[in-house]
């Protein structure tokens, strides 16, 4: 046997037992990180004895002698365990040949997967660990580096360590939220295989049968949970159309367009039978076990119109009231459409359209594009399927989209530009600051994609605008809404100008500003104060006021309405600097207003007649005539009778 050969084997086997290994030395260390050091160690001695001495006659049980022999000498090096010591001493003598417990197994599953550890580090550290991947291998399954699978796995050892995670299965109440994380993980790798959320190929098979190793794997462990036995029928159910999914090009097939004699007989009855497994135990069927129901009559149909479309309808209305996540309405609803007709489906997907967690799922208008199609609208389907190609990250999905969306006619001659052609003649325009550029490309992106970036510019309307701000922005802080809100302002009124007139309406309209809070200002120092009210250069009127404003705190209206007359009939103000000011701004004057003296002196010269003459001056002053309410209100305020000046109060 030559060398490659012996390598091929190891490869074999260490795949097969890597996860037992592991979780035997986890038991006896308390420790992840160190046990799969050790059995590392264990697999470096078998690459580097094996060639020359020869493949053992049990190998998975050479190995795991290997590796608790280093774990009695990290023991011993530590000085710690001595009874243990001296037990997996006893235990290698007597038992050469031992047998991990599936328990251990079970547990590392646990420990991987714990709810403390971000999705990615348990996916890393699960494939890592239960499935016996590289990191090469784990960072091209999911189109990372090497060194991000490295830098995952490491940090999550040290995640449970510090968190010192114990080595052992959840009790009560805990157990079903544990579990649920661990049936989280395994269908996220297999959902990542069978359908690539990135990357070129729209299937990666290897991730697949990794995930379905898994899962019998943790249906052995724990048969009593039916969740875990619905999960594995929902496994293989799907992983049975894995060869019709494709064209010949590669390109993906819907499930009414694939060859059902290609679906896969023997995992189909495996998935049934998990199934029926699963529905022994009396409790109610979770999530898995409804989702895998579906298949299973997906499966059932041996053409696509034998399909029973109200039997998978009353399962998506039992799987939302278990899970009433937004990606269960949009399936429910294709059910719908199926069942009660397009019309009803497009109903309920227009009620997730603003939903924010599907906001960048590419399905999401990839569903009412067929619909729009299948009810005469080819010019909106074509919009809807160019938004979900814009969405999309897959390479084959996204051709798949874009070559659905050229198949439909586009929108009739005579509607202009398209959302996407006016964005970027907009943001190209020289006048634009390279921060303002950026700022708007942001917002146009995000406004670009809901509705599709080939909508005609024409048929943009402020509902369009509105659904794509709730759906993006709905939490936004006010400054940032009212930035957004800006800039579509700027938009609408770049293409309302000549030669482009539309959209004729204010794609704003639906927008309401945001009150922005209002931050406090520090206070003036007080020699900065002493500074202003001593200025030579600020008339005498300005630094009364201030003065006023700055010792005594009024309001500006109360400021504004004294007259000359408060100061002689009452005690001064407290304040020396302000008295002495206030006294020569009055000079020798007895009455009227103290602050306005000049404006009440015209107004007393001008006869009532007069009176609108001055108005049409004033409208024609500099003043929005948004102030003049509140200026004839500070006029009229100067003719009632004058309450106790406010620092008497």
């Amino acid at each position: 046997m030559t060398v490659e050969d012996v390598h091929r084997t190891i490869d074999a086997v260490w795949k097969l037992e890597a996860a037992k290994i592991v979780a035997a030395l986890t038991r006896l260390v308390r420790e992840v990180g160190l046990a799969e050091e050790l059995a590392q160690d264990a697999l470096v001695a078998a690459l580097e004895q094996w060639p020359s001495g020869g493949i053992p006659d049990n190998p998975a049980a050479w190995l795991m002698t290997a590796a608790k022999r280093r774990a009695i000498d990290h023991l011993r090096r530590l000085e710690r365990l001595e009874r243990r010591q001296e037990q997996l001493a006893h235990e290698l003598e007597h038992a050469p040949e031992p047998e991990p417990e599936d328990g251990d197994v079970l547990r590392l599953m646990f420990v991987s997967c714990h709810p403390l550890l971000p999705t990615e580090m348990r996916v890393a550290l699960t494939l890592r660990l239960l499935g016996g991947l590289t990191a090469g291998e784990i960072a091209r399954a999911f189109l990372v580096s090497e060194q991000t699978v490295v830098q995952r796995v490491a940090q999550a050892k040290q995640a449970l360590a510090d968190a010192d995670v114990p080595f052992e299965l959840p009790a009560g109440t805990e157990l079903a939220g544990r579990l649920s994380s661990v049936l989280e993980v395994v269908y996220l790798i297999f959902n990542e295989g069978y359908s690539a959320t990135s990357g070129d190929d729209l299937i990666r098979p290897a991730l697949c049968l990794e995930a379905l190793r898994l899962g019998r794997l943790l249906a052995g462990l724990a048969p009593g949970e039916p969740e875990v036995h619905g999960l594995v029928a929902l496994m293989e159910i799907q992983a049975s159309r894995s060869a019709a999914r494709t064209g010949p090009s590669g390109e993906p097939l819907r499930l009414h367009e694939q060859n059902r004699g290609r679906w896969d007989p023997l995992l189909i009855r495996r998935g049934m039978a998990a199934l029926l497994r699963a529905r022994e135990n009396p409790r109610p069927p979770g999530p898995y076990v409804l989702q895998a129901a579906i298949a299973v009559t997906h499966a059932r149909a041996r053409t696509a119109e034998e399909t029973d479309w109200p039997q998978i309808a009353a399962l998506y209305d039992a799987l939302l009231r278990v899970t009433p996540t937004p990606v269960v309405r949009l399936n429910r609803a294709v059910a719908l459409g199926k069942v009660h007709g397009p019309e009803t489906a497009l109903a309920v997907v227009d009620e997730l359209t603003a939903d924010p967690a599907l906001k960048d799922y590419h399905l999401l208008p990839s569903v009412p594009a067929d619909l729009l199609a299948l009810l005469g609208r080819p010019a909106e389907a074509r919009a809807e399927f160019e938004r979900a190609a814009s969405l999309a990250r897959n390479t084959a999905e996204r051709a798949f989209l874009r070559n659905r969306a050229a198949a439909l006619p586009a929108a009739p001659p005579g509607q202009g530009d398209t959302l996407a052609e006016a964005a970027e003649a907009f943001l190209a325009r020289d006048d634009l600051t390279p921060a303002t550029r950026r700022s708007y490309t942001q917002t146009l992106h995000r406004l670009t994609l809901y509705p599709g970036p080939g909508t005609p510019l024409g048929a943009l309307t402020p509902d369009h605008v509105a659904k794509a701000f709730a759906t993006t922005w709905p939490d936004a802080a006010p400054m940032t809404w009212n930035r957004h809100r800006a800039a579509v302002r700027s938009f609408a009124d770049w293409t309302s100008a000549p030669p482009r007139t539309r959209p004729t309406a204010d794609l704003a309209a639906r927008l309401p500003r945001h009150p922005e809070p209002r931050l406090p200002k520090p206070p003036l120092h007080p020699a900065e104060v002493a500074r202003l009210l001593n200025a030579p250069d600020i008339p005498l009127r300005e630094r009364a006021l201030w003065s006023l404003l700055y010792t005594s705190s009024p309001t500006i209206t109360e400021a504004l309405a004294l007259n000359v007359e408060d100061l002689h009939r009452r005690p001064a103000p407290p304040d020396p600097a302000t008295a002495s000011l206030l006294t020569r701004l009055t000079g020798a004057r007895t009455r009227g207003p103290l602050f306005l003296s000049d404006l009440i002196t015209r107004l007393e010269s001008l006869a009532l007649s007069d009176l609108s003459s001055l108005l049409e001056e004033l409208k024609s002053s500099p003043t929005p005539l948004a102030l003049w309410p509140r200026l004839i209100e500070a006029l009229t305020t100067l003719t009632r009778p004058r309450k106790r000046p406010f620092w008497k109060r």
